[in-house]
């Protein structure tokens, strides 16, 4: 249970995060790349967030996101220095690929096929009692 503190912390970087990163790739000319920030959840003792990025589209994800690993001394520096009258000290930022969208159409998908898991039981698998 996150505490209202760890919350209040996880929207500022995020907000920060968001306009930090959107930045960097207005500032390098990069076209047809969209990186949002779905989610940032923050440990007890403040010491790590881990940040939850959707990037668009969906083949560069893994290549923007080893980009984005490697500079992820100087996003927190970039951090530091927007955060430094709310917080003493910034997190250590943990970057991972939110795939909550590709789950949710994934899901979508199946309900709209004429393979419905919930009109036509036999699709499901059975649960074994043991």
């Amino acid at each position: 249970m996150e505490t209202n503190r760890q919350k209040k912390i996880g929207g500022v970087i995020q907000k920060d995060l968001v306009d930090i990163l959107q930045g960097e790739i207005r500032k390098n000319g990069i076209s047809n790349l969209v990186i949002s920030v779905s989610k940032v959840t923050v440990t007890t003792d403040l010491s790590v967030a881990s940040v939850h990025l959707s990037i668009f589209p969906q083949e560069k994800a893994a290549e923007t996101l080893a980009a984005i690993k490697s500079n992820a001394p100087l996003i927190k520096h970039d951090l530091a220095q927007r955060v430094k009258l709310q917080l003493r000290k910034v997190p250590n930022l943990i970057f991972f690929i939110d795939d909550s969208l590709d789950y949710i159409e994934k899901i979508d998908n199946a309900l709209s096929s004429k393979e419905n898991p919930i009109e036509n039981r036999d699709l499901l698998e059975r649960r074994k009692k043991s």
